[in-house]
């Protein structure tokens, strides 16, 4: 007989955590810190969503997605998880840019671009501070109506190369362009640039595995393989139930870390939603998706640490986002992973990222799409020649992911790796004013995605389940 995955839930819930990408992860782990009962569900066979890792032949783990995040992540960690948890955190020192334009190595501090922007790039020091200070203040109640373009032209008009080395990094942590709102960037763009970007040692693996063992001790219960099929309410609009796996779980509020417009339109049924506001939501734009190469070394075969940490490599001339999302490569981002990155491995490692369109994948006969993947590889091997010489004969394992891939285990709607676009922030925050007991936290409006977003903003959901659930009706 198929394993019950279900086997011995309760009947009843304070709350249901539908997904466990770090946004579900930390926002069950807060809501059981507050006494409530917990049932985290994740359709895969793993924790982590996005933030994730897999195993192959010859003892290679690969983590998922690009391996950096800002310094935040520590202090958040520190707060809502563990001290052993943030002591892993540390900083990526090494970060290359090599394109048509320039070539430069940064800590990606703000001392550190200033000094690029003003020496190399010739920009006076006052311009380029008032930049920097007109960045950092910018919130989220501010102006939405300015593009980054905008932005930066008003700061370093017709300077394509500073503009690319301030948007570059950006637009492959996030799937941001120059015409999403200046406030968006702003908020992201300070977050990285107060001490530079860090990463956590041990790999994901470790990470995801130190806040299962953390969750369970604060009596989340935990299942995985279990796939939501429907969130229940009732006419006037409460939550009541969760169906999953065909079983049907009671519940006094339901936190979906699901995709927002899957959360409203799959899991609930517009039917139950104000015309209005579903008209919102489908209208939510869902940001690019992503496509990887994982790179595998013999054992003990190494490349030089001059490679860096991070590589953001293009050949083209000039910032262009239709060309990063280009099925013809011409911009990639090179994740390099050392011993070093996992304490006790022998394996140098490296990740492709390459940003999306999920319609250039998504329809592509079987045989074309293999052909495609295999392609993919080999020009990411051509490519990376030129930074690790010989990689071909060093070569010990190498495949490819698409936005096909991610569709596939995350069910992102079109395999989106970077959530919506900004308008899908309203959305997710104002799903409670139309199904009581109903919160999201994910992935959205691109301040809120991220490893660090992701964490904040399921800490910032949890406190207004927290409101909802009063400590009285608590179920422990």
């Amino acid at each position: 007989m198929a394993k019950d995955f279900l086997a011995g839930t309760k009947d009843r819930y304070d709350v249901v955590v539908i997904g466990s990408g770090l946004a579900g992860l930390t926002g069950a782990n807060v809501l059981a810190k507050q006494g409530y009962s917990v049932l985290l569900l994740e359709h895969h066979y793993q924790l982590g969503g996005m933030a994730t890792w897999f195993k192959r032949r010859g003892g290679h783990i690969f983590d998922i997605s690009l391996h950096g995040f800002p310094v935040g992540m520590k202090k958040s960690c520190r707060k809502y998880w563990t001290d052993e948890i943030a002591e892993s955190i540390v900083q990526l020192k090494g970060i290359r840019f090599e394109n048509p334009q320039f070539s430069l190595r940064t800590t990606f501090t703000r001392e550190d671009f200033t000094r690029i922007i003003t020496d190399e790039f010739g920009i006076p020091f006052e311009t380029v501070d008032q930049f920097f200070a007109t960045a950092r203040s910018m919130n989220f109640y501010d102006d939405q109506s300015k593009t980054t373009r905008e932005l930066f032209e008003e700061f370093f008009p017709g300077r394509s190369d500073v503009h690319r080395l301030l948007m570059e990094p950006i637009t492959y942590a996030n799937g941001s362009t120059m015409e999403d709102p200046a406030i968006t960037y702003g908020i992201v763009f300070s977050n990285f640039m107060s001490k530079g970007v860090f990463t956590f040692q041990g790999g994901t693996d470790k990470l995801v595995q130190q806040m299962k063992a953390e969750l369970e001790a604060n009596g989340v219960d935990i299942r995985i393989r279990s796939l939501v099929e429907e969130v229940e309410v009732t006419p006037d609009r409460r939550v009541t139930a969760v169906v999953v796996n065909g079983k049907r779980v009671e519940c006094g509020a339901v936190l979906s870390n699901a995709n927002i417009k899957s959360t409203i339109l799959k899991l609930v049924g517009e039917e139950h939603f104000d015309p209005e506001y579903v008209d919102e939501a489908k209208a939510v734009r869902l940001n690019n998706s992503s496509c990887q190469v994982y790179i595998g070394l013999k054992p003990g075969v190494s490349f030089d640490d001059s490679c860096g940490d991070l590589l953001f490599h293009s050949e083209h001339t000039g910032f262009d986002v239709d060309a990063m999302l280009s099925k013809d490569v011409s911009s990639r981002t090179f994740s390099f992973y050392y011993p070093q990155t996992r304490p006790g491995s022998d394996r140098w490692l490296i990740v492709s990222s390459t940003n999306a369109n999920y319609d250039d994948w998504a329809n592509l006969p079987e045989d074309q799409y293999e052909a495609d993947k295999q392609h993919l590889c080999e020009t990411t091997l051509d490519c990376l020649e030129q930074y690790v010489p010989n990689i071909r004969e060093k070569l010990d394992w190498i495949e490819a992911s698409t936005p096909r891939t991610f569709k596939h285990y995350t069910r992102h709607l079109e395999g989106a790796s970077f959530g919506t676009k900004f308008e899908g922030l309203k959305v997710s925050q104002t799903l409670p004013e139309q199904i009581h007991g109903l919160f999201h936290a994910g992935s959205v409006g691109i301040i809120m995605s991220g490893w660090l977003g992701a964490v904040n903003y399921g800490v910032i959901t949890s406190n207004e389940v927290d409101k909802y659930l009063t400590p009285a009706e608590a179920t422990v």
